[in-house]
């Protein structure tokens, strides 16, 4: 028998840190899904619908009296059904299994509401989230479909929330979706005990990187801002108009050249204090257009290349700090220094 899949469910356990989970669903599942979709009757429910229909309709309650139409498995239906998808692969069956826990659905979404203004779109994610579910599920695993489909359901929800919180994407990678979901909380339980909730600490607590931490926090605190829309304090001019040019000006270049020029003439006045092997390594090594391999200075000197790789090395650093010292505003990194 194929190993089945499982969906990438990190994000949905670090969700489980800041919302109630769904525990596995088993005999009790039917008085669950109840309570996802209400207590009412059909026909209350249909009644409270159709009093609305003349003033304003409401797609969600809408759904939610459809959904209930649907009757609940029991765990031997279930199991048959699920074996006729497995073995035959009968759409019917997918069908049935699909729409028999729609409510299971919607009780998860609703979880995660707060984060979203439209409880449809969740509903929609944990859907498809379902319909993998059903693709994947082995009846002969011995364990109920909802309590399987439960983590499809919410890899798909969490997963939907990641990729529209922002219009510049968030949560790309299993830190930064632990921190998605768990940043503020554990910012909560900090301040809570008492404790100053610094980066490092966070850190520490999740895991995670302190740069990351410190993005993630800037990231959420701050909102989108559109480069068309206008500045608060300069005539309503768009924020596009005070970004840097990415093209350098006549001053600039001249200053570049000016610059490289300095620099030009120091890396000469350096190559004149070196001697014997250190010269040869700086004039055929760092200078040259087509430098010398360590074999060729090692075959010249009798000695290795690790030797003559040890003395490049020096001559790197020598030259760093002597055009340290000798220039300001020298660049952090120089190819080939680092």
């Amino acid at each position: 028998m194929a190993e089945e899949k499982i969906p990438d469910t990190d994000s949905a356990h670090d969700a489980d840190e800041i919302q109630p989970a769904a525990e596995p669903l088993g005999e009790g599942e039917s008085a669950a899904a109840e309570v996802a979709v209400g207590d009412g009757s059909d026909e209350e429910e249909e009644r409270a619908v159709g009093d609305t229909a003349l003033t304003k309709f409401d797609p969600l309650q809408r759904y939610l009296v459809e959904i209930r139409r649907y009757a609940l498995l029991s765990r031997e239906e279930e199991h048959d059904i699920a074996v006729r998808y497995k073995e035959n692969q009968d759409l019917e069956a997918a069908y049935r299994l699909v729409t028999a826990n729609l409510r299971l659905v919607v009780m998860i979404a609703r979880e995660y509401q707060r984060a979203t203004r439209n409880l449809l779109d969740l509903i929609q994610e944990g859907n498809i989230g379902l319909m993998e579910a059903v693709k994947n599920f082995d009846p002969y695993r011995g364990i109920r479909f909802p309590s399987y489909a439960v983590w499809w359901v919410r890899a798909y929800i969490i997963r939907y929330l990641m990729n529209n919180w922002r219009m510049v994407k968030l949560g790309t990678t299993q830190a930064q979706r632990k921190l998605f979901f768990n940043l503020q909380k554990e910012k909560e339980r900090l301040e809570a005990a008492g404790i100053r909730p610094g980066p490092e600490l966070i850190a520490q607590r999740l895991a995670v990187k302190e740069s990351e931490v410190v993005e993630m926090d800037q990231r959420l605190s701050s909102r989108d801002l559109s480069l068309d829309a206008a500045s608060e304090d300069s005539d309503g001019r768009p924020l596009l108009d005070f970004l840097p040019s990415a093209e350098a000006t006549a001053e600039d270049r001249v200053a570049q050249a000016e610059f490289a020029q300095q620099v030009s003439e120091k890396i000469q006045e350096f190559g004149a204090t070196l001697k014997d092997k250190e010269a040869v390594i700086f004039q055929s090594r760092l200078l040259a257009e087509k430098p010398l391999t360590l074999q060729d200075i090692g075959d010249r000197y009798g000695i290795s290349r690790e030797r003559v790789r040890q003395l490049e090395e020096r001559v790197k650093k020598k030259l760093k700090a002597y055009l340290l010292a000798e220039l300001k505003d020298l660049p952090d990194a120089i190819p080939g220094l680092n």
